[in-house]
């Protein structure tokens, strides 16, 4: 008998459960109908294309479609990394993302711990302003900036430097200069957005710690040190784990708009060899084969950054 009843009640308990779980999907239907549109995007233009890395392993032409065309198998990595023009692109791909990671990554903690220090609100708020400004800046304009201040002829830079020294440089046309520009720009127009992301993190941390600190004697570079960092410490992993996905995909606007055959041999990435290649070049298969190493990297990246992260409790997953 009480098994009986122990049964019923369980039985109970359950119904309870599923009605409560529809009755919040009920509530929570106007809700979630919005993340179609972004789940419907995500299947368009993320996951459908993936069928498409079949072509990595197909002589692919437009007659046969990618299901006909004829197999070959690895015949187009053995292609590709037969070429020294190819290790020389991943080179170029890895050292550009490696360093826009090192220089780039601590600029938006920097500024948002600066921005977080003052006390002025209208010159914080024109200072947010400012620096995130020109993340709504599309490349193309970014690289027309780029070319008005460094151009060796007409350029604002090279007209002040010809009037104290008499001479010009050629910025643009020079490998050393050229990534130098490259990351600054980068680092100009997107680190404004990241800073709003971590002023964010900021203002999550309890005041109650800064004011102890203070009580205690702690100097504001003491309080940054043991407070500030710590605090968001799980932001600055989360995203330093996305960016990691991204070492081998510098991004084809930057380094096409700032590109130029002065630095052909630093600036030829991934995504331009793809561009050039296989669009252009209608070598549709090879450039497949080379996304399909890219993101396998990316993928590798992004894991092994999540394990090193977790073994210090702040992983992704």
């Amino acid at each position: 008998m009480a098994d009986s009843t122990g049964g019923v009640l369980k039985l109970s308990n359950q119904d309870q459960r599923r009605r409560e779980a529809k009755r919040r999907f009920r509530e929570n239907l106007p809700l979630l109908s919005l993340f179609v549109p972004v789940l419907l995007f995500y299947l368009i233009f993320k996951y459908v294309p993936m069928f498409g890395a079949i072509m990595a392993f197909k002589t692919y032409n437009f007659t046969d479609g990618i299901l006909h065309s004829p197999w070959i198998g690895l015949g187009n990595f053995e292609i590709l990394f037969n070429n020294p023009q190819t290790l020389n692109i991943i080179r170029n791909t890895l050292v550009l993302s490696v360093l826009n990671i090192v220089v780039g990554f601590p600029i938006p903690i920097l500024l948002a711990i600066l921005l977080n220090e003052v006390r002025t609100q209208w010159f914080k708020k024109w200072v947010q302003t400012l620096v995130y400004l020109p993340h709504f800046f599309s490349w193309v304009i970014v690289g027309g900036i780029v070319v008005t201040m460094f151009a060796e002829q007409n350029g604002i830079v090279n007209a002040l430097l010809e009037g104290m020294t008499g001479q010009t440089f050629p910025f643009l046309y020079d490998e050393g200069s050229w990534i130098a520009i490259f990351l600054g720009a980068g680092i100009w127009k997107e680190a404004g957005f990241s800073t709003i992301i971590f002023l964010a993190a900021i203002t999550g941390i309890d005041p109650s710690l800064y004011e102890a600190a203070s009580m205690d004697g702690a100097s504001k570079w003491r309080q940054i040190i043991s407070i500030t960092l710590p605090g968001i410490s799980a932001t600055i992993v989360l995203l330093l784990i996305l960016q990691m996905g991204s070492v081998m995909s510098v991004g084809f606007d930057p380094v096409y708009v700032l590109q130029n055959s002065g630095v052909y041999n630093v600036s030829e990435v991934i995504s331009t060899y793809i561009y050039k290649v296989g669009i252009q070049g209608g070598q549709f298969s090879l450039t497949s084969a080379m996304g399909l190493f890219e993101s396998i990297v990316g993928f590798v990246l992004v894991f092994s950054a999540n394990v090193v992260a977790r073994r210090f409790g702040n992983g992704l997953w």
